[in-house]
């Protein structure tokens, strides 16, 4: 019965080790922040990339296979403000430098809106998907493939930036005009 149990849980555990993951990166910044300014930049750039790969996740795959199997438009819709909140904070990360006034500050307030969102997910959603008839052992097999196609997308972009940074705008799709006021 264990082993059933934990293939039906697949694609939820997968999410879980996620939000373990940046929890801990936002505990690791806290340490960092008034030490290492180049170590505290990296890790807020690999978590800002990890949260758009997790959200990416669960907006194209995991949340549409829950939506009509747990029926309840609060829990999606308030995990769809979550992320485009998410995503703005992100946006304004990604386009300051490490010494901008509020760097430090928009990184915490990202930490919180996350947290928040794990406690929602964890709390409520993810507790109703179980009680479905969801296959998650076929929908972690689906998220693992797709993730494994953004990071490939994400390692083109970093590999293209090493190689020209003109290249880098081009392969992330960016505006050259934000880009250069980073």
């Amino acid at each position: 019965m264990a082993k059933s149990r934990s293939k039906r849980v697949e694609a939820i555990d997968m999410l879980m080790q996620d939000h373990d993951k940046v929890e801990r990166a936002f505990k690791e910044f806290e340490q960092l922040a008034h030490e290492d300014a180049q170590a505290c930049h990296a890790l807020v750039m690999k978590v800002c990339e990890e949260l758009k790969i997790h959200t990416t996740l669960e907006e194209e795959i995991f949340y549409p296979a829950v939506h009509d199997a747990i029926d309840d438009e609060e829990i999606m819709s308030e995990a769809a403000v979550e992320h485009e909140t998410a995503r703005m904070l992100i946006e304004q990360l990604e386009n300051m430098q490490e010494d901008d006034p509020n760097y430090h500050a928009t990184f915490k307030v990202l930490g919180e809106y996350v947290r928040h969102h794990i406690r929602e997910e964890e709390g409520e959603m993810f507790p109703a998907a179980r009680k479905t008839g969801i296959d998650f052992a076929a929908l972690g097999a689906r998220l693992r493939e797709r993730r494994e196609e953004l990071m490939g997308e994400t390692e083109k972009v970093v590999d293209a930036a090493t190689a020209s940074p003109s290249r880098a705008v081009q392969a992330a799709g960016r505006d050259p005009e934000l880009t250069r006021r980073r």
